[in-house]
């Protein structure tokens, strides 16, 4: 305070004694050499003002964690590439060109064998991350990250959103009191804000927006004749959502774009909640300063394969883009995740050399400074030039998940083994203190149906990501 009433007192009595000089020249040396001495003076005084503003401003921001004016948000210097020699890079493209597993495996052997990895380590009793810096439920910390849930839906969703965050309040935020952005590619009608309104605690914040129409509907440039045929023999193959128009327009803008949206910019963290999901554990520590305190870009819970049809040229269109850019890489990137091609070697073969294992993205904690930054934004313009979002079916989860898994640190994905989370058909269910479930899900099962059991890309993670340091962080 102190601080601001000097700046602001040194800008006035500045201004009083310009004012006096003035008068004392126009008296005494006449009109023409007065006006020459006040147009300097003018310009220096706004300078003078215009710095002192900037200053203020910069104080403020300060003050009210607000960092959407500060500089450097949108290429934070964790993500800013480093130039890499030619052999680095060679040994890098190397690695991203080698599949996992050599000719001639046994595709049944390897799941049987990485089932029995999955279930050992989900049925192994966790609790909470073992760091020092844990910030408890209650503590002067508590819910102070900059962050929100976020929650795109649209009006229909109210019954499935209302169920999922009244589970998501009851296992964690009635403790935390993060706020809620809700977004949407129409207006939010006055039944859904009421219902949901209705459906949290009187003191939640929450945030209702429109999605800008620039930023969610079908470019102008995508040939929408040639959409509609390869959307119709995709359909004819069994793809879901083929033909919804919405779905891609989702896909795109959850890769591209929502992370700028104006009622995010003040976010370092985003929560994503869709409908129809559950939270089975109690969760007593603040998971986004975990995050903030522990370097973290992205949390996750399940981690599945994806339909090869679907990404046909993904893989090849990523690689074009690596070789435009070696230095994105990052040296310790989850390469052998993406190069995975034991377990449904069909997956690699038809998507071109991507295992299309993903990150399962209805549930994601994104560091967005992550996504904004240079580094994925030409990344993500690169490939929506190329149409994929609406040629093929390019999913949100493939995209993101591949440039992880290249442009960072794999240290700084974590995966919450100890967040009971479904999405049927899927659940991630930890062995956790039976005071900790609020309800029933069985340890270690992945999915109610055997024959989904191989579209579990957990195992790989574990075996060839995370290091001893990370598998001992429960």
């Amino acid at each position: 305070m102190l601080s601001r009433r000097l700046l602001r007192a040194t800008a006035f009595y500045g201004t009083a004694l310009t004012v006096v000089t003035l008068l004392i020249l126009y008296l005494t040396a006449g009109s023409e050499f007065y006006e020459t001495v006040k147009t300097r003076a003018k310009g220096h005084y706004d300078t003078v003002s215009s710095a002192i503003d900037e200053k203020l401003s910069q104080m403020s921001n300060s003050r009210t964690g607000d960092s959407s004016s500060q500089p450097g948000l949108e290429n934070a210097p964790e993500f800013i590439p480093t130039t890499k020699s030619t052999e680095i890079i060679n040994k890098l493209m190397e690695r991203l060109e080698k599949p996992l597993y050599d000719d001639g495996i046994d595709s049944r052997q390897i799941l049987r064998k990485n089932k029995e990895t999955y279930a050992s380590v989900l049925r192994t009793k966790i609790d909470e991350p073992n760091v020092d810096n844990l910030v408890k439920a209650g503590s002067d910390e508590a819910g102070t990250a900059k962050a929100t849930f976020l929650c795109l839906v649209r009006n229909e969703d109210l019954d499935g959103i209302i169920k999922s965050i009244q589970t998501l309040q009851e296992t964690f935020n009635n403790e935390f009191n993060y706020p809620y952005t809700f977004l949407n590619d129409d207006e939010f009608t006055e039944e859904f804000k009421k219902g949901i309104l209705n459906a949290l605690p009187a003191k939640a914040s929450v945030r209702f927006g429109k999605i800008e129409d620039s930023d969610w509907e079908m470019p102008a440039w995508i040939d929408i004749g040639d959409y509609q045929k390869k959307m119709e023999a995709l359909d004819e193959q069994g793809v879901g959502h083929a033909k919804q128009l919405s779905y891609h327009n989702m896909c795109r803008y959850y890769s591209k774009n929502f992370h700028h949206h104006p009622m995010l910019r003040d976010y370092k963290f985003a929560w994503r909640v869709e409908p129809g999901v559950s939270f089975y554990c109690q969760i007593d520590y603040d998971v986004f300063k975990f995050m903030e305190m522990n370097n973290k870009v992205y949390g996750f819970t399940l981690n599945l394969y994806d339909n090869p049809l679907t990404v046909e040229t993904l893989w090849p269109t990523v690689m074009e883009f690596v070789r435009e850019h070696p230095d994105y890489l990052h040296e310790n990137g989850a390469f052998e995740w993406l190069k995975e091609n034991g377990q449904k070697p069909d997956n690699y073969n038809g998507a071109n050399g991507y295992s299309t294992c993903h990150f399962w993205t209805n549930f994601e904690i994104t560091n967005l400074d992550f996504l904004r930054s240079q580094l994925y934004q030409d990344y993500v313009d690169f490939l929506d030039q190329r149409g994929g979002f609406y040629y093929e079916r390019w999913g949100d989860a493939p995209v993101r998940s591949i440039a992880l898994a290249l442009f960072a640190d794999k240290d700084s994905i974590h995966w919450f083994r100890d967040i009971g989370y479904s999405h049927m058909p899927y659940t991630n269910c930890p062995k956790r203190d039976e005071e900790k479930y609020r309800a029933q899900c069985v340890p270690g099962k992945f999915v109610p149906w055997g024959n989904l059991e191989a579209e579990n890309c957990q195992a790989t993670w574990i075996k060839y990501v995370m290091s001893e340091d990370q598998m001992d962080l429960y």
